[in-house]
């Protein structure tokens, strides 16, 4: 709730007409929900005489008419004597047993769901009971005139049977003759009540009317009061305002201090003192801007020539780091050569200890083979010795002995073609000795230049090996290097891009505070020349604003540099 100067609580314009509309709404509420108690009165009457008391009376009625023409029935049947037309009677009358007994369910099911009073209880006892002693009386004068028995028949119904009926139907009639008097009774309730509910309605609406007038008095007494003037007055001062106009004075009453009116007076009086020293603080930082434009604009000429460098340095540490790389990938790649030919050289080693090997080999088979031949030779000699001597003994056996000559003289022929066979195996196995020899002292000296050989593969693989690993450190360090000045390089960047931004934004609040200037020249302010002279002052700042601008080309808008170029 707020409070006013004085300190004292006072109720809201939203609360004060809330509690106006609330009052008459209650007022409605009140009137809607006394219409719809008297309206469901009348609706219980209406129900009482129509669904319970106008159901009772029917079903009353109907009770009438079955008892009165089962007693015409009974007359009839002691007096006819064709058998046809006396099953045709008695068929009747079984109907109309149905049509009451039906009627009392149609009864029962009323009292059942809206119940009965004492004096209906009663009546309704009183007319089961005669219903009973009736039909009693009944059953024995069909069953006397089924057995062909007319007088006696006759006589029960004029003596008993007629009395009971009479009796039977005087009950019924008391009962309907009760549920008209409730019928009246209760329709002249429903009448004083939509009489009385006429009045009611008419002194509530206009009780309403009186309370709204009321209300709608107080409320427009109090907004008045609180405006503090007519509301087209309080709206012409405040556009007065609208417009600048601060030397306008309102017109307050007399002691008036806390109406709306008095609160614009004071916030234009207000507004006078903060113009003047808002326009003077415009001045201030319009100067101050436009020099931290200058001076962002030559830092940002400097911060992009500084890029620029260490743009060609990146750049430049990128190819160096390239060129490392290679020679990195060429000291691995030689490293792995020098390494593939000290593994050659050394199996070709081992194939030549092979050889040398192998050269030793031969030469003691061509030592075995010499033995062999000389063997051969010698059984090439025994064999040409025995062979002359076969021819010998066959010389002495004169003719007989003529084959074994032949024979002796083949063998002969066969020693001296081993002989000679194996001399020239014996000459060519030590030529090929020679040669062996010959060979083994090469296989020895290649053997030996094979050692030497991957003794230096070896030497030159470790010395690729240790350029390998100093390539990798240097590659390293220059891709620390490069890292490091491209990290320079895109902080540099961002620097720049937060000059340009700075430079920006100075340009945007050196405008900004001319366009508070020229805002400010709105408001007129007291003794200020018209509008007309004091429109010939912003356009002389703007001019020199713009030669300003134009001797300190910085706070001109700049385009960033595309440093994907570099």
């Amino acid at each position: 709730m707020p409070l006013s100067k004085g300190g004292t609580a006072r109720l809201g314009i939203r609360a004060r007409l809330a509690g106006g509309f609330a009052a008459v709404l209650t007022l409605i509420v009140l009137l809607t929900a006394i219409g719809i108690d008297q309206v469901k009165r009348i609706d219980r009457n209406l129900t009482t005489i129509n669904d319970i008391n106008g159901v009772k009376m029917r079903h009353a009625i109907d009770w009438r008419g079955s008892v009165h023409d089962r007693a015409i029935l009974l007359r009839d049947m002691t007096l006819v004597t064709d058998p046809d037309e006396l099953q045709d009677i008695q068929a009747h009358f079984q109907r109309l047993i149905d049509d009451y007994q039906e009627a009392s369910q149609g009864m029962n099911g009323v009292v059942s769901d809206h119940g009965a009073n004492a004096r209906e209880a009663r009546l309704l006892e009183i007319i089961d009971d005669q219903a009973n002693q009736t039909n009693a009386l009944a059953g024995r004068i069909i069953g006397e005139r089924n057995r062909d028995n007319v007088a006696a028949a006759r006589r029960i119904l004029l003596d008993e049977a007629g009395p009971a009926f009479f009796q039977w139907l005087d009950d019924i009639n008391a009962f309907i003759n009760y549920q008209e008097a409730e019928t009246a009774r209760d329709t002249a309730s429903a009448r004083d009540t939509a009489s009385g509910f006429q009045l009611l309605m008419l002194a509530l609406c206009l009780a309403a009317l009186l309370i709204g007038t009321l209300i709608a008095f107080l409320l427009s007494r109090q907004l008045l009061r609180e405006l503090g003037a007519e509301p087209h007055e309080v709206k012409a001062f405040a556009e007065a305002i609208g417009r600048g106009e601060l030397v306008v004075d309102g017109k307050l009453r007399d002691g008036d201090r806390r109406s709306i009116m008095a609160a614009q007076v004071a916030m234009a009086r207000q507004l006078q003192d903060i113009v003047a020293q808002v326009r003077t603080a415009a001045e201030s930082v319009a100067s101050n801007s436009e020099q931290i434009a200058s001076g962002n604009g030559e830092l940002a000429s400097r911060t992009e020539q500084q890029a620029s460098a260490l743009s060609q340095t990146a750049s430049a540490m990128e190819e160096l780091n390239a060129t490392v790389s290679q020679n990195t990938s060429n000291a691995e790649q030689a490293s792995r050569e020098s390494e593939e030919a000290a593994s050659l050289a050394t199996r070709g080693g081992q194939a030549v200890q092979q050889v040398t090997e192998t050269m030793a080999k031969l030469d003691e088979s061509a030592g075995e083979i010499a033995s062999i031949t000389s063997t051969i030779d010698e059984i090439a000699f025994q064999t040409n010795i025995l062979a002359l001597n076969a021819s010998v003994e066959a010389a002495r056996a004169g003719e007989h002995g003529r084959g074994f000559a032949v024979v002796a003289s083949e063998v002969r022929n066969l020693a001296q073609k081993s002989a000679t066979a194996a001399q020239e195996i014996s000459d060519r196995i030590a030529r090929n000795g020679e040669r062996v020899k010959h060979g083994n002292a090469r296989a020895a000296e290649a053997s030996q230049a094979t050692e030497e050989i991957v003794a230096t593969i070896e030497r030159v693989s470790r010395i690729m090996q240790e350029i390998s690993e100093a390539s990798a450190e240097q590659r390293a360090g220059v891709q620390e290097t490069g890292t490091a000045v491209t990290q320079m390089d895109r902080v540099t960047q961002q620097n720049a891009a937060l000059v340009q931004e700075s430079a920006s934004s100075a340009d945007n609040l050196s405008q900004h505070a001319r366009q508070l200037m020229t805002a400010m020249s709105a408001f007129r302010l007291p003794g200020q020349p018209p509008a007309d002279a004091r429109d010939d002052a912003p356009r002389a700042g703007s001019a020199q604003t713009t030669s300003r601008d134009a001797s300190h080309p910085a706070t001109s808008p700049r385009r960033e540099p595309d440093w994907a170029d570099f």
